[in-house]
């Protein structure tokens, strides 16, 4: 049965190879980007790095790291130091500008944070993100990921939180709408959607 404990730094590769293989509207994303590790340079390694403390891992009966959730109490302090803390350590590595495609388009996000933040998102000031292996799935274990890092934020006074999605990935959606989500912004081309709800 997979229980679920805190980040530990021996932890970072595995949710690294968490993040890639759920990085494309669940499904995995290694063949997608010429570097697939540009997912979790974005996603995973900046919590990981800044935010330890609102990092919760699922892990199998091996212990090994089958899912996780992370996210910041803060989104726009997060973005603040995303840009001034983590963008140093992984630049190079993804030159401004560079890629075509896919690759172009998450070097951007990497480069520009700001698109975490939005006005609309300003009374859900905490966000997450949340993935899981396929052999995790369908077995409870997001629900109580999602209960850990809530209980977590209301112990740290936030009184709501919002998380960013593709619109494509409609079984994710379901399982955020079953958890009490609701649309609080979309993006202009309705490619991306926003989602909040109460800690409680």
């Amino acid at each position: 049965m997979p229980t679920i404990r805190a980040y530990r730094p021996a932890d970072r590769e595995a949710l690294y190879d968490v993040c890639v293989r759920t990085g494309h509207n669940g499904g995995d994303a290694t063949d997608l980007y010429r570097d697939p590790r540009i997912l979790p340079d974005i996603f995973t390694g900046p919590y990981l790095a800044l935010r330890p403390d609102l990092a919760f891992v699922l892990a199998d009966e091996q212990d090994r790291a089958v899912g996780y959730i992370l996210g910041a109490a803060d989104t726009a302090a997060f973005v603040a130091e995303f840009r001034r803390d983590w963008l140093p350590t992984v630049a190079a590595r993804y030159p401004e500008g560079s890629g075509t495609g896919r690759d172009a388009e998450r070097i951007r996000d990497l480069h520009h944070p700001e698109w975490m933040w939005h006005e609309e998102l300003a009374e859900y000031p905490a966000h997450l993100h949340i993935d899981l292996l396929p052999e995790a799935q369908g077995k409870g274990a997001g629900r109580a990921l999602m209960g850990t890092y809530l209980a977590a934020l209301r112990a740290l006074g936030v009184p709501r939180v919002h998380l960013g999605m593709s619109a494509a990935n409609t079984g994710a959606k379901a399982f955020y709408d079953r958890l009490g989500f609701h649309e609080l912004h979309r993006t202009p081309d309705g490619r991306g959607l926003f989602l909040g709800r109460g800690t409680d």
